[in-house]
């Protein structure tokens, strides 16, 4: 483990002052770079300080980029192609040593890279030998990971630099004065402020290229001096526009560099005495709802504003702009969050599939995939055909994992290989177009959204009006298409007229839980097979369609937006993706109708592309639909007749006195619907057929035979009183049912009538001749004792007419009024 800070030599020294060690004689260095740019470069200077060219003892590997040779002794390759050599020679015979450079930035290919060397280094090669270094990086978890190591501390040669940071009054100001646009504002002011006082080179820390040409749109309108060059410098620049960025500038002229991070580390940049850092990057952020990465501008760390600073006292004192107030550096993050915890884990799970290696604990990592991530990332390769449900690779991922490609667009280049003709061509063109920077930077009338525009460009065809086209990027991709469709082995045919038709497919191949169905009615809203929802203007001629294959779209809710998409038809959809289209007949009540309705539908995921009738339904599952619907709506939903009303409170009031007999309160009758009611609504569709059920038969069904028989006997319907009249029982309340009964219709009668097998006396309510309550008890022998000539005096005056006897339990009961002398 070696740190030593920006600028000390790490990069281009390290691997020069050991290539002759006895150690390694007969071996190489392979030098492990993050980015293009600073690979090229390391080589370069490292060639120059042998005297040599690339190529000869110092050579470099980097996509569609490689210059080695039978001499080369120092390889420097960018981390993917670190994966690509241990897939194949898995014990890295000839390498002496891999050195992991800039580990700080914690990229998920250096971390995978890491983990894979140790363990051939523990199974394989025990004399290999690994060097991690870095400028910022936290060495204690690194030297641990690497066997306990002590880390090696360097200071290298560095100049003081003075730190200016922006005064809070002054960024307010700017803010309130230019809105989004205002750190441009300050980046401009502030380059012509230190041309102005401050000698040598700028270096410029801007968060992406969109602002770097914006800076130096507005540079090129001032007035900055003839012996100033602007120089933009970012990763898909052309090697040319790179280096003008990067080398010493020539006499008598000064350069300001317009930067992304790619110059934080590894480049040194000569003649550079000023930085200003915007305090800004650009970073890839994975949605696990989209399953899309995003670039999002966030603030620096304080490790990466260190590494910015350090590159102005490089070769001489030097000064650091900051552009942000000197109280906001406490609220800087201390390092970035390693990239596999928040990464799409996608082509790290083909990679280790690829390894052989089902458990990633069998790794040592500094951090380990988190598993819901890789479990996702799983779930997308077995979709893929990539791997199979043990998670080892299938033939089809093998071949998808030399392709270099996201184990999306590998799939998609292999399938396309097995339709043949011209889809392999078309889709290396669309490969290269989903990797690449998007070659339309503005487009007005919003045509930007279909894939086809794009290929349309590269084949030469003009871009929409409005159109402002990237010709570096169309250029980039035609090279990729070309190297992609030279490893297909087909050739370099360009993509010819009217193949974009068929480009639908092909996305779809790629992004298969993204192929997507018009909503009904609803021009411009669609629904994805994963179940979200993706919106485009409904003024966009892709609107209208039926089907699309979406590439690109955001994570917003209810519906995202959708960035680049394709037209797609339900016939090509049956054709490519037959095999998980699954047929199913659907057996469901629908609210609106208040009926089961039985449909065969055939369904890509939550995309129904077929739907018919279903003729002879499954009696038992409507029945389950229907009970399923009536529970929903509770048992209170029913149709209760007032006999059916009855009965269940009778039975309630058994269940009351004896738990034997069954529960049919609310919440019991619909957690059992199914059970009770199931065999009434056999051959019922609808909540019109359900209205004529017998509910009352439903409960009877709840009772054994012996239940039944004693039904009318514990908690019967009627009594008879005294006078002969055949009295109903209210039992609403089950724990004290009632008996209304006028008073005189119980003369005669000692004690209060009893049910439930003389367990619980009715509670009585004794009426008026005009049926109004004058008395209630449970104690009608007390009653007659006491109560009864209050109650005869109050109302034999109002009602003379009835008979009111001194001894109400030797007069005759009666229901009528006294006889008529």
């Amino acid at each position: 483990m070696l740190q030593a800070p920006p600028g000390a030599g790490k990069t281009t020294r390290v691997p020069l002052a050991l290539l002759d060690e006895d150690w390694l004689a007969g071996t190489k260095i392979i030098l492990l770079e993050p980015r293009r740019l600073a690979a090229r470069a390391a080589a370069r200077w490292m060639a120059s300080r042998l005297g040599e060219r690339v190529g000869e003892r110092v050579g470099y590997r980097v996509h569609l980029d490689t210059r080695v040779g039978p001499r080369t002794r120092i390889e420097v390759v960018t981390e993917g192609i670190l994966t690509r050599l241990l897939q194949s020679d898995p014990a890295l015979d000839g390498i002496g040593l891999v050195i992991f450079d800039e580990l700080h930035e914690r990229t998920l290919h250096a971390d995978l890279g890491l983990a894979l060397a140790l363990q051939t280094q523990r199974l394989l090669r025990p004399a290999l030998r690994l060097l991690a270094m870095s400028a910022t990086l936290d060495t204690t978890p690194v030297a641990q990971l690497l066997g306990g190591v002590d880390a090696i501390r360097s200071e290298g040669r560095a100049f003081p630099v003075e730190t200016r940071h922006l005064s809070g009054a002054a960024a307010a100001a700017t803010r309130r004065d230019h809105g989004g646009g205002h750190i441009e504002v300050l980046v401009v002011s502030t380059i012509v402020t230190a041309l102005r006082e401050e000698a040598g080179d700028l270096l410029v820390f801007l968060p992406g290229a969109a602002e770097i040409r914006r800076v130096a749109a507005r540079l090129a309108e001032l007035p900055l001096g003839r012996d100033v060059d602007v120089a933009p410098l970012y990763g898909n620049l052309s090697q040319d526009a790179q280096d003008r960025a990067i080398l010493p500038s020539p006499a008598g002229r000064r350069k300001v560099v317009l930067a992304t991070s790619i110059a934080e580390t590894s480049l040194t940049i000569e003649g550079v005495r000023v930085v200003i850092d915007s305090g800004l990057a650009r970073v890839p952020r994975f949605s696990p709802r989209s399953g899309m990465t995003r670039l999002e501008t966030v603030r620096v760390s304080r490790a990466a504003a260190d590494q910015r600073r350090g590159r102005a006292g490089r070769l001489a004192p030097g000064v650091c702009y900051r552009l942000w107030p000197e109280s906001e550096d406490a609220h800087l993050v201390p390092r970035m969050t390693p990239e596999i915890l928040e990464a799409d884990l996608a082509p790290l799970a083909l990679e280790l599939a690829a390894a052989g290696i089902v458990d990633p604990l069998e790794l040592s990592w500094l951090d380990p995939p988190p598993r819901a991530a890789l479990a996702q990332a799983r779930e997308l390769l077995a979709a893929l055909d990539a791997i199979d449900d043990r998670h080892r690779i299938t033939e089809q991922g093998k071949q998808m994992t030399g392709l270099g490609l996201h184990p999306r667009l590998a799939h998609m280049l292999v399938r396309a290989r097995a339709l043949g003709g011209a889809a392999t061509p078309l889709a290396c063109s669309l490969a290269a177009l989903l990797s690449e920077r998007d070659v339309l930077r503005s487009d007005a009338d919003g045509s930007d959204v279909d894939v086809r525009v794009r290929l349309a460009l590269l084949r030469g065809s003009g871009a929409g009006p409005g159109a402002e086209v990237d010709h570096g990027a169309v250029r980039r991709v035609r090279a990729e298409a070309e190297h992609l469709a030279k490893l297909l082995g087909a050739g370099r045919r360009p993509v010819e007229p009217n193949d974009e038709r068929d480009a639908g497919p092909l996305v779809a191949l790629a992004y298969p839980d993204r192929v997507a169905q018009r909503r009904a009615a609803a021009r411009g809203r669609f629904l994805l097979r994963n179940g979200r929802g993706a919106a485009i203007e409904a003024r966009h001629p892709l609107a209208g369609d039926e089907y699309l294959a979406i590439a690109a779209v955001d994570d917003r809710l209810p519906d995202g937006r959708v960035f680049l998409a394709a037209p797609l038809t339900r016939d090509e959809i049956e054709e490519h993706f037959a095999s998980q289209i699954t047929e199913e007949d659907i057996v469901a009540w629908d609210d609106a109708g208040e009926r089961v309705v039985a449909v065969l539908r055939r369904r890509l995921g939550a995309i129904v592309l077929v739907e018919s009738t279903l003729r002879d339904p499954d009696p038992l599952r409507v029945a389950q639909a229907l009970t399923g619907a009536l529970a929903r709506a509770g048992v209170a939903a029913l149709p209760w007749s007032e006999a059916a009303s009855r009965l269940r409170q009778r039975l309630a009031f058994l269940h009351h006195v004896d738990r034997t007999w069954p529960d049919v309160g609310d919440d019991h009758l619909t957690g059992a619907l199914r059970d009770w009611l199931a065999p009434r609504v056999m051959g019922m569709r609808s909540r019109q057929e359900v209205a004529q059920l017998d509910l009352a038969a439903a409960l009877l069904d709840l009772l054994t035979w012996e239940q039944r028989v004693a039904l009318d006997d514990l908690a019967p319907t009627h009594v008879v009183v005294p006078s002969g009249s055949r009295l109903p029982v209210d039992y609403s309340d089950v724990e004290i049912p009632i008996l209304a009964v006028r008073l005189q219709e119980m003369f005669g009668l000692a004690d209060t009538p009893r049910i439930a097998r003389g367990r619980v006396a009715l509670t009585l309510h004794l009426l008026s001749p005009a049926h109004r309550p004058v008395q209630v008890t449970r104690d009608l022998a007390g009653f007659w004792r006491t109560s009864y000539f209050d109650v005869r005096k109050d109302l034999r005056g109002r009602y003379p007419k009835h008979p009111w006897p001194d001894d109400p339990l030797t007069a005759l009961p009666t229901r009528r009024a006294k006889r008529k002398p």
